[in-house]
């Protein structure tokens, strides 16, 4: 049996005064064999606060106003798009262990080996969950803000896989606080300090870098949770906030950190990511201005959702959902067109009289037309004065005797006759008020007594 034994530069001589003090102790194992199936400490502690952020994101969600059901709908996206994501951030960023001269680029599908990057968590899971929000008609800003401390909590539990695995942990340190890191070992003796078991020899004493962050997150949780409640902030800037609570606190510890790790211009790439998704954060938060959304706003108008992987029965709910919407809106009254629920046809009333004409309505159909006098409705309208034929255009009452002129019609040749010209002015003028143009064509037509 072969044992790789440790350098001792590798080691830290712990001096007498330094064993009086009480170190936090490492667990002595983060992966228990359960038959052929390996149980990992760090795994368990990602599943519990994905858990933990679907169940509190629920209760902010519908505490806003938004449907039962609707995180857990968007968390069949964002958790996948999250967990290949942070794989992916990790990789490249420390890409000389899977592919430089002594990596195994198949090393880079081993999940649980390096672990995942938050970056490219956060960046892909918004990803999947911008999809989500697509197909469900659900704002995205709004749905960031609900699920914004939900989500840091779960990084804070994720913190804990940490300590399991004995990683991400700070320089040497002689602070009460400082945490012990064992010596591990597999089953063949080979040293293992992720998946062996501890055999109690202290290898060094560290600042614990993955608490630190741990308590970080929940105070700003707490915070975010103050925030929303105090200002009732919307439109994605509680999200906004988390972000910049998080690179803050992460580009410190960070800064304690002394193991191998990428850099860009002496800082390393955690750090410089930090910084700049810190400025982008608080440009978002003092220029997003829009404010909280309705909990009208939160609901899609769906019926029951179909589960994310029914893509037909996806299709088919937001086409219904559209439809509805469209049905909606056109048995309410238009208020351009003045037409009332169910009525059709044009609201103009030069239109609609037009269209009564076409339909056999009487009338001229020019709601302009002026309206018949009463000598024209005895003149179009008597059925004796239709029975006796045309009569003479001048044989009409004189406007100077009361109820008219009984004798017969005068002739042109009678001994009263008067100049033609102006008899036919004065029966002109006579007829200019109480008789339309077309009428007066008519009249003058018509045929004359002998």
């Amino acid at each position: 049996m072969t044992v790789l034994a440790v350098p001792e530069t590798t080691s830290t001589a712990v001096s007498p005064a330094t064993e009086l003090l009480a170190y936090l102790p490492s667990p002595p194992q983060g992966v228990w064999e359960i038959g052929p199936f390996p149980l990992r400490a760090y795994a368990i502690c990602i599943i519990v606060g994905i858990i933990v952020a679907i169940w509190w994101g629920e209760k902010r969600w519908q505490a806003r106003g938004g449907e039962a059901g609707a995180i857990l709908d968007v968390a069949v996206f964002a958790v996948p798009f999250g967990l290949i994501g942070g794989r992916i951030y990790h990789v490249a960023t420390d890409w000389q262990k899977y592919f430089g001269a002594d990596g195994n680029p198949m090393d880079a599908l081993k999940i649980y080996q390096g672990g995942l990057g938050i970056w490219g968590a956060v960046f892909f899971g918004a990803i999947g969950a911008w999809i989500a929000c697509r197909i469900y008609k659900i704002p995205l800003p709004a749905l960031g803000d609900a699920i914004a401390p939900p989500i840091l909590l779960a990084q804070a539990i994720g913190r804990l896989g940490n300590y399991f695995n004995q990683e991400l942990y700070g320089r040497e340190t002689d602070l009460p606080w400082g945490l012990e890191i064992y010596l591990r070992f597999d089953e063949a003796g080979r040293l293992d300090m992720m998946n062996g078991v501890s055999s109690g020899e202290v290898h060094s004493v560290v600042h614990p870098t993955f608490l630190y962050e741990l308590l970080w997150n929940v105070a700003v949780v707490l915070a975010l949770v103050y925030i929303d409640r105090r200002f009732r902030i919307g439109h994605g800037r509680l999200f906004a906030l988390y972000v910049a609570g998080y690179c803050f606190g992460r580009f410190f510890v960070e800064l304690m950190r002394d193991d191998e790790a990428t850099q860009i211009a002496g800082i390393r790439i955690n750090s410089f990511t930090s910084g700049l998704v810190f400025l982008a954060a608080i440009a978002y938060v003092l220029f997003a201005t829009k404010g909280r959304e309705t909990p009208e706003q939160l609901r899609p108008g769906w019926g029951p959702r179909p589960w994310p992987w029914q893509f037909g029965a996806l299709r088919a709910a937001g086409e219904a959902s559209e439809t509805g919407s469209g049905a909606e809106a056109s048995a309410a009254p238009d208020s351009e067109t003045g037409n009332e629920p169910g009525e059709s046809g044009p609201a103009d009333p030069l239109a609609k009289a037009a269209a009564s004409k076409e339909g056999g309505e009487s009338g001229t159909g020019d709601p302009l037309a002026k309206p018949k006098t009463a000598s024209e409705s005895a003149k179009t309208d008597d059925p004796a004065d239709s029975a006796a034929g045309p009569q003479d255009s001048s044989a009409e009452a004189d406007p100077a005797e009361p109820g008219g002129s009984a004798g017969p019609p005068k002739s042109a040749t009678s001994e009263e006759a008067v100049d033609p010209k102006s008899s036919a002015n004065e029966s002109d003028a006579a007829h200019t008020d109480s008789v339309s143009p077309a009428d007066t064509d008519s009249a003058a037509t018509a045929p004359k007594n002998p």
